[in-house]
Order: structure tokens, then C-alpha cells, then sequence
């Protein structure tokens, strides 16, 4: 028997564009981002297939923005199965009251922070008064929040959600894509089409600066790792094994969790889950296991 997954990163895409219609955070979409929808039904059949328990339905902000319809009421329809990550704009006046609204009227797994563009270089969009205020009911409510960073951003991102970290002690709070130190897809294009070298992943720091580092003493600061993570391992020829090796050596297999990325991605669910098999099977049985769905069932309950 294999080892059950939790997956905590699993992207939703309607192809149904009246019902849900594309609203992207930063108001352009790609020709291609509509072309190959991935729905709920997608996700749980392809989780039936490979051994995945339950997921988290995190909303792509690249696709709609902050209208979180699709992914609620996706996780209506499968609520032991699934559960959402609701992307806020935090800066805004009301979304604090709004996330207690929301969370009145349904079950939200998690909150999701996200900086528009990378060229948004302050820290307003997760630290400013009122995104502040979204930090005190989310914390209140006992929701765990999400953020997604830049690399070109880390060393001034890291420090301030230090200071958060440590504000809210008892609030899970979880780093997508690892901090993504090597870039994420997005970025590595965006870098490389400046002229710019993309960052290196390999040893033996594996990607994992001073910034990132300096987040150990805080205990409530988890870590996905994800397809994106994947595609940089192999971008930069290195064993995925090592990396993760590395890793838990350095934060704890009860800090790390596995996110798919599906629904931007591309490669299979299937392949994303081998990925990370093969990647944790060298750890001993119980961190396996943490990373593998331990860490997540202890952050998103469904």
C-alpha cells in the first residue's frame, strides 16, 4: 500500500467562463491560461488514481483574482475532500470584515496573500494597518494564511513576515513554494527576458539564504513544496532527494508539506506525485510521512 498524499496546492480552472469568468489580480490574462481547464472533478479523479486523500483548492490569482467563487463552491461539493484557500486583498478596508463574513458562512481552509506584480516592491499588500487587521481575524478564527513571494523580494519580504510570525505565534502560517529562493515560473521568464542570470538552486546551500534561515526560531512558519520547486530541480540538474534532505535537516519534516501546483504546473498529477515520492523516500518512515500528508492534515482539517 501506498503512502496517502495531502496535497496542499491544487489550482481549480472552470471551463465553464460564464459562470466563472477569468478575473486576473493584475488584469491580463495569457492567450493560453483559459485553454486547459482543470476543474474539481479533474482534481478528485486524478486524486483517486494516485493516492491522494484530500487537497486544498488554493485560489490562482493569475486566473480570477479575488472572486473565490470556483474553488467555495468546488469545496461545497466535495467538503471531505477539499478545502479552500481564499485569495484577500489584504490592503483593502473592508476584507477583514469580509473574511469574517466569509468564514461565517462556510468553512475556509486557509487565506492567501499575494503581491500583484514583481515590480510591487513594498511590503503593504501583507503588513500595512488593514492587512494587519486581516492578520488579527484570521488569527482569531484560527485560519492558517498562505503568502507567495518573489525571489527578487525575499530579503525585505522574509524579515516582515518575521516580525508577523512572531506577533501570532499560535497561527499556522505557510510559504508557498518554499519561498520560491530559485524563482517561480513566472519569474525565471520575467528574469531571464531582462537579461538577468536566474538564481542558482544547488549545493550546497540548495537556495536557502540567511532570509530564509532566519525563520527557524519561528515554529508556527511552515513550507510547501511544490511543482514549481520541481521544475527548478530540474532546471538546475539537481536531485530533488538532496534538496529536501537538506531541508528537513535544517527546519524539521514537521514544517514541510507537498503542494501539487496542478492547474499551472504542466506536467501530470501523476508525474507531480511520483515527484514527490521519489523525493521523500529516503527519509526515515515518520518524517516521510510528515512530509507526505502529516504536516498538512495538521494545518488544513477538512
Amino acid at each position: 500500500m501506498i503512502d496517502p498524499l495531502f496535497d496542499t496546492h491544487a489550482h481549480l480552472i472552470s471551463a465553464d467562463q460564464e459562470r466563472y469568468p477569468p478575473s486576473p489580480m493584475h488584469g491580463t490574462l495569457r492567450a493560453t491560461d483559459m485553454s486547459d481547464p482543470f476543474d474539481a472533478d479533474d482534481l478528485i479523479a486524478q486524486m483517486n488514481e494516485t493516492g491522494v486523500s484530500h487537497a486544498c483548492a488554493v485560489q490562482r490569482g493569475h486566473i480570477y483574482g479575488y472572486d473565490n467563487r470556483y474553488i467555495l463552491d468546488s469545496a461545497r461539493r466535495y467538503p471531505q475532500r477539499l478545502t479552500p484557500v481564499v485569495m484577500l486583498k489584504a490592503r483593502d478596508e473592508e476584507t477583514a470584515d469580509a473574511l469574517r463574513q466569509m468564514a461565517s458562512e462556510q468553512h475556509i481552509g486557509g487565506v492567501r496573500l499575494a503581491a500583484a506584480r514583481i515590480t510591487e516592491y513594498d511590503t503593504a499588500w501583507f503588513n500595512s494597518p488593514p492587512a494587519m487587521r486581516v492578520w488579527e481575524v484570521a488569527a482569531e478564527l484560527k485560519i492558517p494564511v498562505c503568502l507567495i513571494f518573489f525571489a527578487r523580494h525575499l530579503s525585505w519580504n522574509l524579515p516582515a513576515l518575521k516580525m508577523i510570525a512572531e506577533t501570532f505565534p499560535d497561527l499556522p502560517i505557510v510559504i508557498d513554494h518554499i519561498g520560491v529562493p530559485h524563482g517561480s515560473n513566472y519569474e525565471v521568464t520575467w528574469t531571464r527576458g531582462q537579461g538577468l542570470p536566474a538564481s542558482y538552486l544547488g549545493a550546497p546551500d540548495f537556495g536557502i539564504g540567511p532570509a530564509l534561515m532566519a525563520l527557524r526560531p519561528c515554529r508556527n512558519v511552515r513550507f510547501k513544496l511544490t511543482g514549481i520547486n520541481f521544475e527548478r530541480f530540474a532546471d538546475n540538474a539537481v536531485n530533488p532527494a538532496a534538496f529536501v534532505g537538506r531541508f528537513v535537516a535544517e527546519f524539521g519534516a514537521d514544517r514541510l508539506m507537498w503542494g501539487s501546483d496542478i492547474g499551472q504546473t504542466k506536467r501530470s498529477y501523476a508525474r507531480l506525485t511520483q515527484d514527490l515520492r521519489h523525493a521523500a523516500g529516503a527519509l526515515p518512515d515518520a518524517e516521510r510521512a510528515m512530509v507526505l500528508s502529516g504536516t498538512a492534515a495538521s494545518i488544513y482539517p477538512i
